[in-house]
């Protein structure tokens, strides 16, 4: 299939607006009556920070634009004169249930049903105002006024809601739509990252915010903060917004303060973030809701915001997926002091005071026991709550433990499959059904093929990479022998070294009765017949391969019989010809960055260190060419969609690599534009994901993702600069966040999840495997122990627990390899191709820095130390690592 005709079939079944589909709803909202008022006057207000614009009739904003940057607008005027009709929400909205005694919770929203609101007077403080009741049911039981003014400089909107009727009322959900400009659709890349925002929730309670950045990474930030009555309780998607969600719209949320109505209906199959709330008005009562919106120097400035601001501001060590055999630490940075913790589950959580660090942070250790997730409640005695939600699970080499097994057990594919001769496999698995998944409609689910088929043997391999077994290889290695070379890679012909899209297919007029499940519906574009299913053109698919031969090499190289079927030298050629064919067989594609991409600076760096110069001079020669087509666009990580979070990866480490370090910057600032950090296990180092559940995923819909592949496969580029920039903990924060939330999807006994549902009715994984693969290529190619000490929080270890005792700072390692560290203080980048480290050792007096290796086991009788200094040692050189004997004790080595 060509790829023209590829790439609309991708664009049709998502929902693209380029596609019939999205323009005919755009159609739809375009030919609706006007009702928002936009053809009368603007009402256009300067503050210190924002000039605000109002749409006079509805006083919703109609333009929000920094003073210093006026070309620029946080929410999406650009569909103003589209967006401008009944049911679609604006930055002012307000959304409300109510009930009175025993009825059924009642809706009410602004947006619903359009009309001009009633001035108020303004003020010096009070920049506009207005009664909404006009446009609100004339049957809702209370009043709302909105304000806009002045809190000093800051702008601030308030909501101030009366209980007009003569009995008391339950607010059981209080919303406010956060309606910034996070619609692409239409525009070029260049566009969406001039123009376009995208926006993460921290869902803490009266600690939460909102963070708004734009698509670049540059400019200011906005932070929306509570500053009266608004906890930030439940993150809702406002579905009932008609403008069209797909892959260049995500859509809108709305900023919860009351709860309880949607957890006692639409949620309550769900584990909220937190406990769902509600509140009763007495009569005649009034209660205030007020946000501020406060602009931050920059993204790695928002937390510096947040502290100016006095909101609480927490920091966990290392994050908030927390392994069991972890002693994290906590810091608050807070005016007022801790009156008490809660733990929901009880017991899933143990936290201790550890007293304060010399700025006066509260610091404290917490450590996870439960399984699963687990919220703190920090109460202040101010009467302020903030919520902490940590992910608990096993100690990383448990889980990496039991992730091997279920992929080789439970998805282990060996039944007789004479047509589509996909056995011995790791296949797709339902873990709902607790079932392999043999047949979908999407062909490439189940046919061991792109992202969401490749997923299980990927990542089965990649597992070997950091924690080799070697019942497991064996299978792993009839797997390439039987089912990989040969079938999903041609291995003859003139697509020699190509992959297919997918190994199975739908052809039921030419196969035999019975080959498909009538329970499966196979009409659909991505039910590809047997030509579209073998072409090559795909340039995503390569990476994979090229990564499991490439992990087979370093096993068959490094360590001793456990590669038995092949020599190391054939699979790292057919590494390295896998590389080449992507570039000569599929074009089109690889002229963007692939998700797992850096394999190939890997297999480069392999070559060089195995002197075969000529495949590693061509390979670089090919990587260069793609590298200076990036160099030459301003934001150069395209895809196959529009948008895309997969190319950074790749795009970073080869401008990083030919040392074009403009490109690499701006591929970093954009990074960390979707990638944030914050006290919340789901968001903190959560790469924007959206649309593959659609290909990946059970529940199949457009829908932010929790720690998709792109949250590790983002750590790639994230952590490397950290290693460069070693002074920058808010990078080495993000980048951590990303890694161990490459993990956290994985269930207790083992199974490896697409990502984790958002939405408020879900908040579970799904239940398919789907492409989880290519992230946990991210886990294990980066997963390393770093070692830092901060001018205030003081000694820090993020893959490993400290230990101080006098001079002595000794750091065990807790990672699932254990096979690299970074000891910032020293820059020191130490590796091991085979071994592994056991504990770390700095003399602070001496500024000594000791190893201890662990002992040999029978297949790897030596450590292969890699040290990215001018530090000599004793031991002879091989391939550029140091080859040291590795005893029945373990083995120290200074530095």
């Amino acid at each position: 299939m060509g790829n023209k005709k590829y790439r609309l079939g991708l664009l049709l079944f998502l929902g693209c607006t380029l596609s019939i589909q999205a323009q005919d709803y755009w159609s739809r909202i375009e030919q609706k009556t006007p009702s928002l008022g936009i053809a009368e006057v603007y009402q256009k207000i300067n503050t210190p920070a924002f000039q605000l614009k109002l749409v006079k009739a509805s006083q919703t904003v109609a333009g929000l634009r920094p003073i210093k940057n006026l070309n620029f607008d946080f929410t999406p005027s650009d569909r103003l004169e589209i967006r401008d009709k009944d049911g679609l929400y604006h930055l002012g909205d307000i959304n409300l249930r109510i009930k009175e005694g025993n009825s059924d919770w009642q809706s009410y929203s602004t947006a619903a049903k359009r009309a001009a609101v009633t001035p108020l007077a303004t003020s010096s403080k009070i920049l506009a105002a207005a009664d909404l009741a006009n446009t609100l049911p004339s049957n809702i039981p209370v009043t709302v006024k909105r304000f806009y003014e002045l809190d000093g400089n800051q702008l601030v909107m308030r909501f101030e809601i009366t209980n007009k009727s003569d009995n008391p009322i339950e607010i059981g959900a209080l919303g406010i739509p956060m309606v910034f400009n996070n619609i692409l659709e239409g525009k070029s890349l260049n566009e969406t990252h001039a123009q376009n925002v995208f926006f993460d929730p921290y869902i803490g309670r009266d600690a939460g915010y909102l963070e708004v950045k734009r698509l670049s990474g540059e400019g200011p930030a906005l932070v929306v903060l509570p500053k009266e009555n608004m906890p930030f309780e439940a993150y809702r998607p406002l579905l009932d917004d008609p403008t069209p969600r797909s892959i260049v719209f995500e859509g809108f949320h709305e900023w919860m303060v009351y709860s309880k109505a949607y957890a006692e209906n639409e949620w309550k199959n769900a584990q909220q973030w937190n406990t769902p709330t509600s509140l009763v008005l007495k009569p005649k009562e009034s209660k205030n809701f007020s946000l501020k919106l406060v602009l931050s120097e920059g993204i790695e400035d928002i937390q510096n915001t947040l502290v100016k601001e006095e909101l609480p501001v927490a920091t966990s060590i290392p994050g908030y997926v927390l392994p069991q055999d972890i002693k994290s630490q906590l810091f608050l940075n807070y005016k007022s002091e801790v009156s008490s913790f809660e733990i929901e589950p009880k017991g899933a959580l143990q936290i201790k005071e550890e007293g304060k660090t010399p700025k006066g942070l509260k610091k404290y250790s917490v450590h996870g026991v439960k399984w699963g997730r687990a919220v703190l409640t920090i109460n202040y005695k101010n009467g302020i709550k903030q919520t902490i939600n940590y992910k608990i699970i096993k100690p990383e080499n448990e889980v990496i433990k039991d992730f091997g097994h279920f992929l080789t057990t439970e998805q282990w594919f060996d039944q007789p499959d004479p047509i589509f001769k996909r056995n011995p496999s790791v296949i797709s698995y339902d873990y709902e059904t607790k079932k392999q998944l043999t047949q979908d409609s999407r062909a490439w689910v189940a046919g061991l093929s792109d992202e969401g088929g490749a997923g299980g043997w990927l990542a089965a391999i990649m597992k070997q990479h950091i924690q080799p077994d070697k019942e497991e290889i064996k299978k792993l290695e009839q797997f390439v022998d039987k089912t990989l070379w040969g079938n999903i890679q041609y291995s003859e012909g003139k697509n020699k070294y190509g992959v297919k899209k997918s190994v199975f297919y739908y052809e039921p007029d030419s196969l035999p009765k019975g080959t498909y499940s009538s329970d499966v519906d196979y009409k659909t574009w991505a039910a590809w017949k047997h030509k579209e299913a073998n072409d090559p053109g795909r340039s995503y698919n390569y990476p994979h391969v090229a990564a499991a031969y490439w992990t087979l090499y370093r096993l068959a190289r490094y360590n001793k019989d456990l590669v038995e079927t092949r020599t190391w030298d054939w699979y790292l050629k057919q590494a390295y010809h896998t590389s080449i064919a992507m570039t000569q067989l599929a074009p089109y594609y690889a002229q963007f960055g692939q998700m797992e991409g850096s394999v190939f600076l890997l297999i480069l760096e392999d070559l060089k260190n195995e002197n075969m110069t000529e495949m590693a001079a061509d390979l670089e020669a090919k990587m260069k060419e793609r590298a200076n087509h990036w160099k030459a666009l301003d934001y150069p990580f395209g895809s196959e969609m529009p948008w895309d979070s997969t190319g950074q990866e790749e795009v970073y480490m080869w401008s990083d690599y030919f040392g074009y370090d403009e490109k690499a910057d701006v591929t970093l600032n954009a990074i960390l534009a979707y990638m944030p950090t914050m006290p919340h296990w789901a968001y903190n180092g959560n790469a924007r994901r959206y649309w593959d559940f659609l290909y990946g995923g059970k529940l199949s819909r457009v829908e932010r993702q929790i720690h998709h592949y792109g949250s590790s496969l983002n750590a790639i580029p994230v952590l490397r600069q950290y290693r460069k920039k070693s002074d920058d903990l808010y990078l080495l924060k993000v980048g951590y966040g990303g890694l161990l939330g490459g993990i956290s999807n994985i269930t207790e006994d083992g199974f490896g999840s697409a990502a984790f549902h958002s939405y408020p009715t879900e908040l579970r994984i799904d239940y398919l495997s789907g492409d989880y693969g290519s992230g946990f290529y991210g886990y294990a190619v980066n997963t390393a122990t770093y070692i830092t000490k901060d001018a205030d929080l003081g000694w820090l270890a993020f893959g490993g627990n400290v230990t101080v005792k006098g001079d002595l700072v000794s750091v065990k390692l807790t990672t699932a390899a254990k096979s690299k560290v970074f000891f910032a203080p020293k820059q020191l980048w130490l590796t091991l191709d085979a071994g592994t480290f056991d504990t770390i050792t700095y003399n602070t007096k001496t500024e000594e820095v000791e190893i201890t290796l662990s002992s040999k086991n029978e297949f790897t009788p030596n450590a292969y130390l890699r040290i990215d200094k001018d530090i000599k040692l004793s031991y002879p050189k091989v391939r550029g690592a140091y080859e040291i004997p590795l005893t029945n004790k373990a083995t120290k080595i200074k530095l």
